[in-house]
């Protein structure tokens, strides 16, 4: 199994037969082969045999770019309309309590916006919000994402970057 460009899971012969032979496939276009020779092997032998068995699709090269393919997917993040409309802006900015705090919170968010990764703290902040409503724990913070004082008032990791003096730039390049 691989997985192309575009997140599509694409399988050998011998792993579609046993997703079919198991039945874990609800639907024949849910299964994309690397080679196409063994879809057309399919597709003869149903057009000649069966009559209630659907033929394989072939997998058909999508007509967008892979960057403009990332940039739609962004828009639809399945998050509850509550987030959809969730202001990150004021709710990082009403986190801060004195000057430091907010300037710090003011030159992250203008990173963010750079990177176009608003949505992602939005998000971010509905997996933090389930997880805490669920109980779910996690860890206290690891890696470059540690430096980001942004995060940090999300709940993403317990790491306070200002007290530590952490550059944002360790994780925004």
């Amino acid at each position: 199994m691989k997985i192309d460009d575009y997140g599509r899971v694409i399988i050998t012969e011998d792993q579609a037969f046993s997703a079919l032979y198991n039945n874990t496939v609800s639907t024949l276009d849910q299964i994309n082969l690397e080679d196409n020779s063994v879809i057309n092997q399919f597709n003869r032998a149903v057009e000649t045999n069966a009559d209630n068995i659907s033929t394989l699709n072939f997998l058909k090269d999508l007509e967008i770019t892979i960057g403009d393919f990332d940039s739609n997917n962004q828009k639809n993040w399945f998050i509850p309309k509550e987030y959809q409309n969730f202001d990150i802006i004021d709710f990082l900015l009403s986190q801060t309590q004195n000057e430091e705090q907010y300037q710090r919170v003011v030159k992250e968010l203008e990173l963010y916006v750079q990177y176009n990764m608003l949505d992602v703290l939005v998000y971010i902040k509905y997996l933090v919000d389930t997880m805490r409503k669920n109980n779910i724990v996690w860890g206290v913070g690891r890696g470059s994402s540690v430096a980001s004082y942004i995060l940090y008032l999300i709940g993403i990791h317990k790491i306070d970057s200002i007290k530590y003096n952490l550059d944002i730039h360790e994780f925004l390049k």
